[in-house]
């Protein structure tokens, strides 16, 4: 049988992506289709580089050819992605894909932890990424990446001040902590800390970024309308541990996404401190703090869950020394490494069913 370019496209318009609904060939991720002979080459430009469905999706595509040009065909299929966007023509952080914002409602759930280690899961698989810190008197960052001693270098750019941001695990990364002595307590009214955000997102040198996280302070304050107000926020994620006073505290933030004049997408809830595991015992679990209230709150609100966090004591030493779980082979690398595919899907998901994110108009 002859191979052309048409019976390939066909053959693969039969393969869906499993997250967008769409086969391949109508969603443009079919490219630089070569043919010599019985020899056939192509790419698969997928949503983004923490796609745990690669392999799945290569087998169908691989199944779909075979189908069609019998099992003597010579594949050579080349899988690669391209992170999705929305944001085009943006003002600021043009050459930022997807900014999303890590919320929580309470202190103390974990949300600096979830953050850190997500920004370095997603940063592991190839893309791009920025962390904000955006809780101004309480900056964790510093510590998560082990750089409290680190300052940033300043270059001049059209005689205006611009940030170099602090990279480390290949992340960059911007906090207060960075301009601050370690020991001062930062005392400062709203103005002044939202001003302090607004700086840290324009003017920053941020550069080409697939991901930029923002993590927030508890509650629902002057930052989050800053941050709303500033840039449009492609989606947010919600943290919670399973018991009923924090999971009050992330309805409050999850609701304040929701608000018609906000009107930020919600990605899903993450379950922090799910349950607790012996290093010595990884089959048990012991739920100190409840069971599944971030699954019932997800359900609740129909946003998706995007999974559980255990709370074991590896995730404690890497907080204090430095270096994130996720860079530590055994049950917590592998749930962060989920969490980041999973939020990674759900921003593909977003930018391919719902609208623009539009900057927050807010009378105060």
């Amino acid at each position: 049988m002859i191979i052309s370019k048409e019976k390939v496209l066909k053959a693969l318009s039969t393969v869906d992506d499993p997250d967008l609904k769409k086969d391949l060939v109508t969603l443009g991720m079919i490219q630089d289709i070569v043919i010599e002979g019985d020899k056939l080459s192509f790419k698969v430009v997928l949503t983004t580089p923490a796609c745990p469905l690669k392999e799945l999706i290569k087998s169908k595509c691989v199944e779909a050819l075979e189908k069609e040009f019998g099992e003597t065909i010579e594949l050579d299929i080349f899988m690669t992605s391209n992170v999705t966007t929305i944001r085009d023509n943006a003002p600021l952080l043009p050459k930022v894909k997807n900014i999303i914002a890590v919320a929580s409602g309470k202190g103390g759930v974990g949300k600096s932890t979830c953050s850190s280690n997500l920004a370095v899961a997603l940063a592991a698989t190839g893309a791009k990424v920025g962390l904000i810190d955006a809780d101004i008197s309480g900056p964790s960052v510093p510590t998560m990446f082990n750089v409290e001693g680190e300052q940033p270098a300043v270059k001049q750019e059209n005689g205006k001040n611009i940030i170099i941001p602090i990279e480390q695990y290949g992340v960059k990364l911007m906090s207060i902590g960075f301009l601050t002595p370690a020991d001062s307590a930062v005392v400062w009214r709203g103005p002044m800390a939202s001003s302090a955000l607004k700086q840290f997102i324009a003017d920053v040198e941020w550069g080409e970024l697939d991901y930029l996280l923002i993590d927030l302070p508890p509650g629902t304050s002057d930052i989050h309308l800053t941050m709303v107000q500033t840039v449009p926020v492609t989606g947010a994620v919600i943290i919670t541990t399973p018991q009923k006073v924090a999971l009050a505290d992330a309805t409050k933030g999850l609701s304040m996404f929701k608000q018609p004049q906000i009107n930020v997408p919600v990605l899903g809830v993450v379950e922090n401190m799910a349950y607790f595991t012996p290093e010595e015992l990884p089959e048990n679990k012991y739920y100190l703090f409840g069971k599944e209230g971030g699954q019932r709150l997800a359900k609740k609100f129909e946003v998706p869950f995007l999974g559980e966090i255990p709370i074991v004591q590896s995730i404690r030493e890497s907080g204090d020394s430095g270096f994130p779980a996720v860079l530590k082979e055994g049950v917590t690398q592998k749930a962060f490494t989920e969490l980041a595919e999973t939020v990674a899907r759900q921003v593909a998901i977003r930018n391919a069913e719902r609208n623009k994110t539009k900057i927050v108009q807010v009378n105060t």
